[in-house]
């Protein structure tokens, strides 16, 4: 197990490597620190003075990888890869464009993400399981037609409208909860209900369709036939036997997931007005802090890597036979 552990560990170091590289190359190559202090400025009427005061008082005037002018190991430390990239790979995410700490904002941040991200999760993977299950059970009935025409309908509306249409109803007319805002502690509870409830129906229809098939796939099994030719019942099939074999598919929907808990929905916190790290990134790009995102751009393919990780292991534990290829 240990083994199986390190080798996926050791496959996801390059990985990352590159997307740091890649990441690197798209903000000081493609967009050179100029186009930055410009974007940053405004383009009209900016002079080079400017641009290199700019570039002087946030870093970004040093060299991009080798620095003729410093001595020693600094050649290769006092550069622009050195203290924007490899600094990075020690979550020392240093400090904005406007001057914040960013890895500060981040542990702020990340709790309102998980406090939303975390319900949405739970109650959706309990109620898509549940819905297609359902499904599965009267599946060839007027009912199972029934119930895969609601996900079509689902899967086909804007997820803005969920959002907007919850403020207008649950918000605006029958005023049961705030339409949007934050607070700390256990008075954030009723600005999280709505968000929640329109981050769950919004993902009904492709998460519950999804599980169908998978569980469609099983219950043509061999191991299913035999089941019923015992003499199970087909709710005993169902529960005990292939929703217990249908997990690796959906481990593998579910722990890939885990780095939206940290990151947040960029588009639920915006309109919500949540105060968690997908607003925190909308806010950075609205505001051309080039810091922030690189930070976020980092953070989100590190979780991403551990969700990968944290996939195989899953792996492991429902079907043991997976550690040996």
């Amino acid at each position: 197990m240990f083994n199986y552990i390190l080798r996926r560990l050791l496959y996801a170091l390059p990985v990352l490597v590159g997307v740091n590289l890649i990441t690197f190359s798209l903000f000081f190559l493609v967009n050179s620190p100029d186009d930055m202090a410009r974007a940053h400025l405004g383009e009209k009427h900016i002079s080079q003075a400017q641009i290199d005061a700019w570039k002087a008082q946030h870093g970004y005037d040093k060299p991009l990888f080798i620095n003729h002018q410093a001595s020693g190991i600094q050649q290769v430390t006092d550069t622009l890869f050195a203290q924007k990239s490899l600094k990075l790979f020690t979550f020392d995410f240093g400090v904005s464009d406007s001057g914040r700490d960013i890895s500060f904002d981040i542990n702020q941040r990340m709790w309102p993400s998980l406090a939303i991200a975390v319900p949405i999760l739970l109650v959706g993977l309990l109620l898509n399981i549940t819905f297609a299950m359902t499904m599965v059970f009267f599946r060839s009935t007027y009912l199972d037609l029934s119930g895969v025409m609601l996900c079509i309908v689902l899967m086909s509306i804007s997820g803005l409208f969920y959002i907007i249409g919850g403020q207008y109803l649950l918000g605006k007319l029958l005023r049961w909860m705030p339409i949007s805002g934050f607070d700390e502690g256990f008075a954030s509870v009723k600005f999280l209900i709505l968000p929640v409830i329109v981050g769950v129906i919004g993902g009904i229809g492709a998460g519950a369709r999804w599980y169908r098939t998978i569980f469609l796939e099983e219950m043509g099994k061999d191991y299913v036939r035999t089941a019923r030719a015992k003499g199970l019942r087909e709710w005993r099939v169902l529960f005990r036997h292939v929703l217990k074999n249908a997990m690796i598919p959906i481990l593998t929907g579910v722990v890939v997931i885990i780095p939206t808990l940290f990151m947040g929905s960029l588009v639920l916190e915006s309109f919500f007005g949540i105060p968690g790290l997908g607003s925190y990134t909308i806010d950075a790009i609205a505001q051309q802090d080039f810091a922030i995102v690189r930070a976020m751009v980092f953070l989100g393919s590190v979780l991403y890597i551990i969700g990968l990780i944290l996939t195989d292991i899953s792996y492991t534990l429902v079907d043991p036979r997976v550690r040996l290829h």
